[in-house]
């Protein structure tokens, strides 16, 4: 009976901590399921404590390389005073001559310490200029609970992020196509090395398109992972979890299943009408500026609302913005698009006729 007793114990402490959602749970001390393309979190467990996170740093180290680089091809001169950071390495050499794209296949792939400061350096000139940089995205990207102090994700008492911020940031490396192509790169060969993807998702979860892992003593096992299926892509995130790889799938399924994308309009979809001034054509249709869709769960519904302006001036080409349409759940708004104008319109030039022309018959 008292061995009973224990092991029902340690479940309920293991719930409490990990709190299931529909019979969903993870293994993690912080996990955030979220929808990529709206933001919505479909799932979230102390999503907003301040954690290590380790080398899923270097999903910010890509993105501040990519952002500020000119090319990515140009050639870096690794420097000796790059070297010697510890931990995982791809084994870079004083001298060597390596693209920066090559470094930041090494970055996200094998996850090298070495690669992290060679791209901080060879894109800010110092370590502390680059960090500067990566805490100044950050900010702009909103994650509010979130310091860096490294490139790379060494313990560090001003490095950290909480699993919401690390959502963030790994929607904002989604749709920069060189840090997604990365992600989801399973292996590639730089001169003569060959970079394997440490992140077994690509291989186990169906749709998995990246993006990071991460591991110290401090932090535990850190992940970062995105699937996209059937047009939708979702995003995860655990801090300290030691069963991560199947964690995340479970979560990934979970979401893909219980929040499916439900399409709100199709581009191009008229939505309403908008009066034209100075033309002679009375009105223009308003129609959607882009598909546009939301994850919903069976019984969810969103009430759309349409704001159009009063009236547009001419002339004006199709395109021209008139509106926008709102979508609301429980009264806040979850999804917007842009209305534009299907068609443009001229000015009307008729001018009254003058009186030579009126003598002259000019009226017909």
């Amino acid at each position: 009976m008292r061995k009973l007793t224990a092991a029902l114990a340690a479940a309920l402490l293991l719930a409490a901590a990990c709190p299931p959602v529909y019979g969903v749970g993870t293994h993690a001390s912080s996990a955030i399921l979220m929808d990529g393309a709206s933001g919505r979190v479909l799932y979230e467990h102390d999503a907003h404590t301040r954690r290590l996170i380790a080398s899923t740093t270097k999903l910010l180290t890509a993105l501040v390389a990519v952002e500020e680089a000119e090319d990515l091809d140009e050639t870096v001169i690794v420097k000796g005073e790059w070297l010697g950071s510890e931990g995982s390495s791809i084994y870079l050499k004083a001298g060597e001559e390596i693209t920066l794209r090559g470094l930041l296949y090494g970055l996200l792939l094998q996850s090298g310490n070495d690669a992290a400061m060679a791209v901080a350096c060879h894109t800010a000139g110092s370590e502390a200029d680059f960090v500067a940089l990566m805490n100044a995205k950050a900010a702009e990207l909103g994650m509010k609970n979130s310091s860096f102090a490294n490139p790379s994700g060494l313990n560090d008492d001003n490095h950290y992020s909480t699993a919401y911020d690390m959502a963030l940031l790994a929607r904002a490396c989604l749709q920069n196509e060189t840090v997604s192509e990365i992600c989801a790169t399973r292996s590639v060969t730089v001169g003569t090395r060959t970079f394997v993807n440490h992140n077994k998702l690509l291989w186990r979860c169906e749709g998995c398109v990246g993006m990071k892992t991460g591991f110290t003593e401090k932090a535990g096992r850190t992940l970062v992972s995105a699937a996209t299926r059937d047009g939708q892509t979702l995003v995860c995130v655990t801090l300290n979890d030691g069963d991560d790889w199947n964690d995340h799938c479970k979560l990934l399924d979970y979401g893909f299943q219980t929040y499916p994308r439900q399409k709100l309009c199709e581009k191009g979809d008229e939505l309403g009408s908008v009066a034209v001034r100075g033309s002679l054509i009375p009105n223009v249709a308003a129609v959607a500026a882009d598909e546009m869709g939301y994850p919903l769960k069976e019984g969810e519904a969103l009430a759309m609302e349409v704001e159009l302006d009063s009236s547009i001036q001419a002339p004006f080409q199709a395109g021209a913005a008139v509106g926008k349409a709102v979508w609301k759940k429980d009264g806040e708004i979850v999804a917007q698009i842009p209305l534009v104008a299907r068609n443009g319109a001229g000015l009307d030039v008729r001018e009254p006729l003058n009186l030579w022309q009126r003598l002259w018959g000019g009226l017909s």
